[in-house]
């Protein structure tokens, strides 16, 4: 099976997230076909399996997608769809540099769902078998390892109150609203980093009010992007208080996370570029994944790697080069023969990692 006829019924099943059934299904038969022993979890994320025992090397990709039906073709040496990119691309590539492994061990792939809602997937994986190494599958470019994703805090604050007549001088629950956000902004931008990755953000994402039986309320959410070395828990707890939010409910709470380049996982996948002909380029992005929340919990060394260019993914331009996926596979083997290779020091460097 080549790289265009494995990535293709994929894309076909459309799978936002919550949706993701039919596509985990194709996963599961595209894995079937190439000699995996495959599973659906209690969750429905799909499961890949080649080899057994230790080291166990885990790709943890997603099967889910952002909504937005996309046609699904093939022209001029690339393949377009919604998840070409984010994040069916490198789930495939991952799944092709598994059957001709030469190293003893255990090799994953999971598809797992809901990653662009709340990990859902990988928050039930935590649950379960525990790996020696993972990666993450997300948009890298097939020369690129990604090493540091900014956490994310989403908060919902309530703003409610008797009723106002708008010509008096008592505010509206909108008016404390606009207040408060005012003070978000005011607070973000007082401390800016040196670069973005380094720089807490924040977005409104939400606003709703509405006046019911002589009450008023507004209610707005923030998304907030953290940098390494701020705390979901800090930053909640330091939240402007001016205009009196009734409540602030947390809807989303991620950690940054940022891995040392140099840490088996990396280093492997930087050795596997190289030994493609690339020049290996080290991305710390400002969006989240789900190594955030494994690499931590399980205590082992990750990174994040996939073809496909990041700057596509969630437009309507979503496209893969297949000779990109195709580099893909060749740097992921190189990368897992080097880890299921190397069980000593993987289990070493897991509770420094």
């Amino acid at each position: 099976m080549d790289e265009e006829a494995l990535l293709l019924p994929l894309l076909r099943a459309y799978s936002p997230s919550g949706r993701e059934r039919p596509a985990v299904l194709a996963f599961v038969r595209a894995a079937r076909a190439l000699g995996y022993s495959t599973a659906i979890d209690a969750v429905g994320n799909g499961i890949a399996r080649r080899g057994r025992g230790r080291p166990s090397v885990m790709y943890l990709g997603h099967i889910d997608t952002v909504e937005g039906r996309l046609p699904v073709r093939s022209a001029r040496g690339r393949v377009y769809g919604r998840g070409a990119v984010d994040a069916k691309g490198p789930l495939a590539a991952a799944l092709l540099a598994g059957p001709r492994l030469s190293s003893p061990g255990e090799y994953r792939v999971v598809a797992a769902v809901e990653e662009e809602i709340d990990s859902r997937g990988a928050r039930h994986l935590l649950r379960g078998h525990r790996p020696d190494a993972v990666i993450a599958g997300e948009p890298s470019g097939w020369d690129g390892v990604t090493v540091g994703y900014k956490g994310e805090l989403q908060v919902e604050a309530v703003f409610a109150g008797p009723r106002t007549h708008f010509a008096s001088a008592q505010p509206t629950a909108a008016d404390r609203a606009s207040s408060w956000l005012a003070a978000v902004r005011r607070s973000v931008e007082e401390a800016p980093g040196p670069t973005p990755f380094r720089t807490l953000g924040s977005k409104i994402v939400g606003w709703t009010s509405a006046t019911v039986a002589g009450r008023e309320t507004a209610r707005v959410t923030v998304d907030f992007r953290l940098p390494p070395g701020r705390s979901t828990a800090e930053l909640l707890a330091g939240l402007p208080q001016e205009g009196a939010p009734a409540a602030v409910r947390p809807r989303i709470r991620v950690e940054p996370l940022e891995v040392p380049p140099t840490n088996p996982v990396a280093r492997a996948l930087i050795g596997g570029i190289r030994r493609a002909g690339g020049r290996p380029t080290v991305w710390r992005k400002t969006g989240t994944s789900d190594l955030n929340l494994v690499a931590p919990a399980w205590r082992v060394p990750g990174a994040a790697y996939g073809p496909g260019e990041a700057r596509l993914d969630h437009t309507n331009r979503e496209s893969i080069a297949v000779a990109e996926l195709a580099r893909s596979v060749e740097v992921l083997r190189a990368a897992l023969d080097e880890l299921l290779a190397t069980t000593g020091a993987l289990r070493r460097s897991a509770d420094g990692a």
